[in-house]
């Protein structure tokens, strides 16, 4: 099989490109590799930009980049385009890649790009994000656009591809410039791969969280809080709680202790840890009485000045502080995307401050936590350590040590990881955890973080053994990431079905009549005693009518009560998860319920 393109010192070039520089590497071949894939949905994109500029003449591209899910093209047209034109579109691509043209590629200065495009301002908006006084250009047939590659050698190469969604994009993703249309596609190298993933497609569809919150009454958006807000609905709330209440035992059972941080700190501050200069376009600034304000990102900050509270030796550590802590980050309206993408989130943040010595353990001691919460969730998952970015704070050295710290940890333990190259956090590497759900995808989700800068920024100290000050070092973690996010993802995963010890709702009480509301409110009191939720159906509906509004919630259990039942003290029992219907004494069904809802422990 021919190469379509080579690894070159982890870059990944083009066959023409390689030319150019006169390297040889790693080659690649047309296959389902990350490399290859990539590759190859490079150049998709640019066939579906030709195909739509054959369509629509008046075309006009911006940028058509691979994303995890595939790739996209955002461009403006003066026609209207619909989903309904998707087709029509896949169909022209079809057409030209049977001509099999060439990708071929050259350069010119960008003093010449801007003239060749004077007349197009979404040329010129990309040209202002390029730093090169040269620019690439890659040709197919007649269509050409700006480009840094790499590409396959030819179009006809592309043969198995599905455009999947059309959107709207503004440009540059700021709301105040003017919305694009933007086509997402997909493609794979081999047709049963196409399949299998179209088919994921549907039932990821059918999984939206934002489907199923909106049946289940979790939560809601409303325009007029703003975008990128949640309002948690009762339900959600109950789900959030369960959630919450579940890992604050876990944390405390692991010796965490619980602290709150202002949502608010001085931007000195801000600037003392690094983020004013390294993450301040993402943060929201107000000034009080003349003294500027950052909203927290993170909470770090917060929790070390719960440590400099008081003076720590080395017999105290490690310490260990946790937060359900509230942060702001500012996200592009065109990024926002239910509950995955948001502006204000909770996450399940800890600061461990231990000595050098103690890192492997306390890093061995979360990964444990880890494993055990996802297992209870049913997720596989597998772990990155990602090392040094481009834009980071501190001494090289010390990032090579904390680095090397992390993979000692994971080798000692026999545990197995992959390397992310530049994806550590701007002040220390860090363990990201990745876990795949139940139909396939993979999300980011936990992340361990190694810091020995902040402490140092901070000057935090503890007496050593000696009564010498030494320089804590600081692990920054979170397991589900975000409630948000990792709400949103369960909820996918599950498809609203969650299991019994984490559903907002229980149990389901449907009366049949009036005089059995009593009954009703009895059971549902028991069920509170015993950490179990449920919501009474008593609305003047037919009995039919309300079982069947109790089932659009996904409720695992509903239980229906009757004269029979109060005469007996027993329920009658709709199992939604085994199919089943039975009847329990009323002890039973508390014995059930109340080993279901504490079946998990993290």
């Amino acid at each position: 099989m021919s190469a379509i393109a080579i690894k070159y010192n982890d870059e990944i070039l083009d066959l023409v490109t390689a030319e150019e520089r006169g390297v040889e590497g790693e080659e690649i071949v047309l296959d389902n590799s990350p490399e290859s894939l990539d590759v190859l949905r490079h150049s998709t994109a640019h066939l579906m930009a030709q195909a739509i500029k054959s369509l629509y003449p008046d075309a006009l591209f911006y940028v058509g980049p691979t994303v995890k899910e595939g790739f996209y093209y955002d461009f403006k047209t003066e026609s209207e385009i619909g989903s309904g034109d998707l087709k029509k579109i896949e169909k022209q691509m079809l057409s030209f890649a049977k001509k099999k043209y060439k990708i071929e590629k050259y350069s010119i200065s960008m003093d010449e790009a801007k003239e060749k495009f004077k007349d197009d301002n979404l040329k010129l908006s990309v040209m202002e994000r390029i730093k090169d006084d040269t620019i690439s250009i890659y040709k197919q047939g007649e269509f050409e656009d700006l480009c840094r590659g790499p590409h396959l050698p030819s179009i006809g190469l592309i043969r198995y591809f599905k455009l999947t969604k059309l959107a709207g994009a503004y440009l540059g993703g700021d709301s105040k410039n003017e919305m694009l249309t933007r086509i997402y596609g997909i493609a794979f190298a081999d047709k049963e791969s196409l399949k299998a993933h179209m088919e994921m497609l549907a039932e990821a569809e059918k999984r939206d969280h934002r489907k199923i919150g909106n049946e289940m009454k979790l939560f809601t958006f409303r325009e007029e809080v703003g975008a990128g807000f949640p309002i948690w609905l009762p339900a959600g709330g109950r789900l959030r709680a369960r959630l919450e209440s579940l890992l604050f035992k876990a944390h405390r059972k692991r010796g965490y202790q619980p602290v709150r941080g202002p949502e608010m700190l001085r931007s000195d501050l801000w600037k003392t840890s690094g983020h004013y200069q390294n993450y301040g376009e993402n943060m929201y600034f107000t000034q009080i009485d003349d003294i500027e304000f950052g909203v927290k990102p993170m909470n770090c900050v917060g929790h070390i000045k719960v440590y400099e509270d008081e003076l720590h030796s080395y017999r105290d550590l490690p310490i260990k502080y946790f937060e359900y802590g509230v942060v702001h980050r500012h996200e592009m309206t065109g990024a926002l995307h239910g509950l995955f993408r948001v502006r204000e989130f909770t996450q399940d943040d800890a600061h461990i401050f231990c000595t050098v010595d103690q890192i492997e353990e306390q890093i061995i001691e979360v990964v444990d936590f880890v494993d055990k919460l996802m297992t209870a969730f049913d997720f596989k998952y597998r772990m990155m350590i990602s090392t040094k970015p481009e834009k980071a704070v501190g001494d090289t050295e010390v990032w090579e040590k904390s680095e090397a710290a992390l993979i000692s940890a994971m080798e000692k333990h026999n545990l197995d990881y992959e390397i992310d190259e530049g994806g550590g956090a701007f002040y220390g590497p860090k363990i990201d955890i990745k876990i795949l759900d139940a139909i396939g995808r993979e999300w980011q989700c936990g992340t361990i973080q190694l810091d020995n800068n902040l402490p140092e920024r901070f000057g935090l100290e503890y007496n050593g053994e000696d009564n010498e000050k030494i320089q804590p070092v600081m692990i920054h973690r979170a397991i589900l990431g975000s409630f948000e996010r990792f709400i949103g993802i369960l909820t996918e995963h599950y498809a609203g079905e969650f299991p019994m010890f984490i559903a907002p709702t229980q149990v389901a009480i449907v009366p049949v009549a009036e005089v059995h509301k009593d009954y009703a409110k009895l059971l549902s009191d028991k069920l509170i005693d015993i950490n179990a939720d449920s919501e009474i159906y008593a609305k003047n509906d037919s009995l039919n009518k309300r079982i069947r509004i109790a089932e659009k919630t996904r409720v695992p259990m509903i239980v229906v009560i009757g004269d029979e039942e109060i005469e007996n003290k027993t329920v009658a029992i709709r199992d939604r998860r085994t199919r089943e219907q039975y009847t329990l004494s009323e002890d039973e069904f508390l014995t059930l319920i109340q080993t279901k809802v504490n079946e998990v422990n993290f």
